[in-house]
């Protein structure tokens, strides 16, 4: 039988309330969390999608649920959790750029464990094609990590392939502990999608090139070295191809790494090679980064083909 899902991503889903307004107390509330994000951009560019989570039986936690349910992602692995409570972040905006804060510790989400995974979770990673995770579903706490490579093997045993998008958030732990974890997460990924911001600080790398090689060296089959305004640097691991970055008025950059992410994802399974579907990503992301917020500017395949 064929897998009746494209992707499936694990992770923590959150509210997001972000400041339209620099310098005044003006919130329009979102929702967040990155492979959420990249899960909801792949079912908009028309993949068959499913989210691997935990939520808290709070207002936060319905809200989510009516979410994905509108943007047409399975959710019969997401598991209500009593007594839980939903993230939340708010993303304000000054002269720097963009900066979170985040009200998520001990969330239902980051309570997520190996054996959580071994019931429904598994079930529907199996059903699918790919495996899409990140940087930030490890680092939300101790078993979320333990999960996330659990989940990688998982998929690997099986069949599925991996993608694993850097997000290194050093507010969430160590640069040591994110280190070790890659080195573990590594092996498993047929796709990472690091930024070069996120390798900088990981372990000093300042060149796309380098970045490449050192995921190609601990395991990675193919890289996509995210570089903001400055495009992408792709490699499968025997050619590499630069792609600039397209002209955008930039609005507001929350999200704009996972909208590539799930865009990417989503061109791969409907038959592109890794440049033609890097891209189109490409093009999906300067389009979300001229709204606000992480969910409502990610685009339609109408808007990304008419950019192209």
């Amino acid at each position: 039988m064929p897998p009746r899902i494209d992707i499936v991503a694990l992770g923590e889903a959150m509210v997001e309330f972000n400041q339209v307004r620099p310098g005044e107390a003006t919130w329009l509330q979102g929702f967040g969390g990155d492979t959420s994000n990249a899960v909801i951009a792949a079912a908009r560019a028309g993949a068959r999608t499913a989210y691997l989570t935990r939520v808290g039986d709070d207002s936060f936690g319905r809200m989510l649920l009516d979410l994905w349910a509108r943007e047409s992602v399975d959710t019969t692995a997401v598991e209500g959790v009593a007594g839980g409570e939903t993230g939340l972040y708010f993303v304000s905006h000054g002269p720097d750029g963009h900066a979170f804060s985040y009200r998520r510790a001990g969330s239902a989400a980051a309570r997520m464990t190996p054996a959580w995974l071994a019931g429904a979770p598994l079930a529907m990673l199996r059903a699918s094609r790919w495996l899409h995770v990140s940087g930030i579903s490890m680092a939300i706490s101790p078993s979320a990590c333990q999960t996330t490579l659990a989940a990688m093997r998982a998929a690997r045993e099986a069949g599925v392939q991996v993608a694993f998008d850097s997000n290194l958030r050093l507010k969430l732990w160590s640069r040591e502990e994110a280190a070790a974890a890659y080195d573990q997460a590594l092996p498993f990924t047929d796709l990472f999608l690091p930024s070069l911001d996120d390798m900088t600080a990981l372990c000093g790398l300042t060149d796309a090139e380098a970045v490449a090689n050192w995921a190609h060296a601990r395991g990675a089959r193919q890289v996509v070295v995210k570089l903001g305004d400055r495009g992408a640097l792709v490699s499968d691991g025997n050619q590499r191809h630069r792609l600039d970055a397209l002209p955008a008025t930039v609005v507001d950059a929350t999200g704009a790494g996972d909208c590539f992410a799930g865009n990417l994802l989503a061109r791969l399974v409907a038959g592109d090679e890794l440049l033609a579907a890097a891209r189109y990503a490409n093009a999906a992301a300067s389009l979300a980064v001229q709204g606000y917020g992480a969910v409502a500017p990610l685009p339609r395949p109408d808007a990304v083909r008419a950019l192209l």
